[in-house]
């Protein structure tokens, strides 16, 4: 299929108005929408949150009349259905639109299609595939949970440059650097849930919020998402695998705004009934020879509409997932330091041959101040989404 160069202007645009709603429309996918009518924009719009009118209504509001006869270009096809909002290819149809070109079909199983076969029963002209990549690296989780019926996730590790996360002790504030803990924020923004494991909770009583107040700039388009940066905002739920329920009621996630899950394999009621009351919300999942269940766990996740999770754990926790084939992408921060030979590793999962090494495809490497950031993904025989490389 064959696009003008005012095609791939305008859905560069529309992709451009999409990657607006990064920290803001969880769980929904990021959308953007142009109008154009004679290679001149008339309206454009983007989703910025669930519940709030979708980038094609935001788009033919600023159209109006000049809708009729124009070009659509949108980054994921029309909605079909009535979820939170009323769907928007009736919108479209309504307006008079006479074309729409659409960078992707929606993976969701309740359109799939079926917004551009309604499009197309009304006489709309409908094309797609322009620029399919870049639109689905603006959403791997939402794809991921919609295909596969878990989430996407990436672990997150800070390092020395000889790949060791803390000494022996255990001390590790701090490896990296002040750019590096920053740059952290953003992936924390964009996630869904961050999750770890009790041991890292136990020995670091870390907080797991996003704490950067006003993302600003996003790849030339000023973000309305700063308000929602704060702790009085919008934070993801923070998940403990806590298999025996060891997590203190006095932790400090527990006091701070946001929601808890604790994941267990054993309720005890005393130690739940504490934790509940500090704010917690516990959910007993299938034991395992180790812990608990982590792909039931996942699909725990994708049930409640988490697209993202950000692994900030350690190298058993990290290493079980792994290990397990739940982590799609690595997120590494190597700091300028040698921790020697004596110090904790990234990972904990046995390899006793080298037919059996994990794969990586680096996505991005870049300097973080002083550190360098590494984005790579797990290589795997099944077709995953595309991954975004940089928040």
């Amino acid at each position: 299929m064959s696009f003008t160069e005012d095609d791939a202007r305008h859905m560069a645009r529309a992709l451009q108005l999409a990657r607006r709603g990064l920290y803001t429309t969880d769980p929904n996918p990021r959308v953007g929408c142009v109008i154009a009518q004679d290679g001149a924009v008339v309206g454009e719009g983007f989703h910025e949150r669930a519940g709030e009118p979708h980038a094609e209504i935001q788009a033919l509001r600023a159209a109006g009349s000049a809708a009729r006869g124009a070009t659509v270009y949108l980054t994921l096809e029309p909605c079909c259905h009535h979820g939170r909002t009323p769907p928007c290819s009736q919108a479209l149809i309504e307006a008079g639109i006479a074309r729409l070109v659409a960078a992707m079909q929606d993976p969701n199983p309740k359109v799939a299609g079926r917004g551009f076969d309604e499009l197309r029963g009304r006489g709309i002209a409908v094309a797609v595939g322009l620029m399919e990549a870049e639109a689905a690296a603006l959403n791997p989780g939402f794809i991921a949970r919609m295909s596969r019926g878990r989430p996407l996730v990436r672990v997150k590790l800070g390092a020395s440059l000889d790949g060791r996360t803390a000494l022996a002790s255990g001390e590790s504030k701090w490896i990296t650097g002040e750019a590096a803990r920053a740059d952290v924020q953003k992936w924390r923004a964009r996630s869904s849930a961050i999750l770890t494991g009790i041991g890292t909770v136990l020995a670091d009583d870390p907080s797991l919020n996003v704490r950067l107040v006003g993302i600003g700039d996003v790849q030339g388009c000023t973000s309305v998402a700063e308000d929602r940066m704060s702790g009085a905002t919008r934070q993801p739920l923070r998940v403990v695998v806590d298999s025996r329920l060891r997590l203190p009621p006095s932790a400090k996630m527990l006091k701070l705004p946001g929601k808890i899950l604790i994941a267990c394999a054993a309720n005890d009621a005393a130690r739940a009934d504490a934790l509940r009351a500090a704010g917690g919300e516990i959910v007993v999942l299938p034991a395992t020879e180790t812990g608990i269940d982590l792909a039931t766990l996942l699909r725990l996740l994708a049930e409640r509409e988490v697209n993202e999770v950000l692994v900030e754990a350690g190298a058993t926790l990290s290493g079980a997932l792994i290990e397990a084939g739940l982590v799609d992408e690595l997120v590494l921060y190597y700091a300028p330091h040698l921790l020697g030979d004596a110090g904790r590793g990234m990972f904990t999962f046995p390899i006793e041959r080298m037919a059996d090494r994990i794969d990586l495809e680096i996505q991005d490497v870049r300097a973080v101040g002083r550190d360098w950031r590494i984005v790579a993904k797990i290589v795997r025989s099944e077709e995953e989404p595309s991954l975004t490389p940089d928040p």
